[in-house]
């Protein structure tokens, strides 16, 4: 895997409106948009890729990722956009994609945190690089490059995952830097807290 790769591959940007915290990031897949909503929303799929999920995947209903967050399915426009709440009500998790060139389809994940658990934009660095990790495995398997067998939740803890995280960590470090939404205190201070969690082996 080239990790420079998958990391340039991801334009992220970090925004702050008073308390909320935003984070956005896109990248474009050699999938069509049915392909990859198909990807995203069947749970068949996701298990290979992301998570185990299990829920009501209907407006209205609730969804639960295996030993991990859960939500309420808020809104969904098939295959343009979906939105559910994250974890709790003041985490918002919203998917958009626009067909592109070649049979392509551009993904926007945005994640606005009304709650951010850090100060401003730092607060990305809590979700940024977890969300690098699923664009990732969303990548390697629309191009075939994951084994039937793949684990996704083992294969978050693989050295080569952990060393892709440690750069998403950095990439996410300079975004929210370059944003100007939050102080280089409070940034240093959830750099820390963010390495230890993805790339426990790694410095800042």
């Amino acid at each position: 895997m080239d990790i420079l790769e998958h990391i340039n591959a991801v334009r992220r940007e970090v925004s702050r409106t008073g308390e909320t915290a935003t984070v956005v990031m896109r990248r474009t897949y050699r999938a069509e948009p049915e392909e990859l909503w198909d990807a995203l929303t069947n749970p068949e799929r996701m298990r290979r890729w992301f998570w185990p999920v299990s829920g009501d995947f209907t407006v209205g209903g609730t969804y639960q990722l295996e030993n991990n967050a859960g939500g309420e399915i808020l809104e969904c426009e098939p295959p343009k956009r979906f939105k559910v709440s994250f974890g709790g009500p003041t985490s918002l998790l919203e998917l958009r994609l626009q067909p592109g060139a070649d049979a392509s389809t551009e993904l926007e994940l945005e994640h606005t945190m009304s709650e951010p658990p850090a100060p401003g934009g730092s607060g990305a660095l809590w979700v940024g690089p977890g969300w690098d990790g699923g664009l990732l495995g969303l990548a390697l398997y629309v191009d075939g490059e994951l084994p039937e067998d793949t684990n996704p939740v083992e294969m978050a803890e693989s050295p080569e995952v952990l060393r892709f995280n440690e750069q998403a960590v950095r990439a996410w470090i300079e975004t929210v830097r370059a944003s100007g939404t939050t102080t280089e205190e409070d940034l240093a201070e959830a750099a820390k807290v963010s390495m230890a969690q993805f790339a426990p082996d790694a410095e800042v």
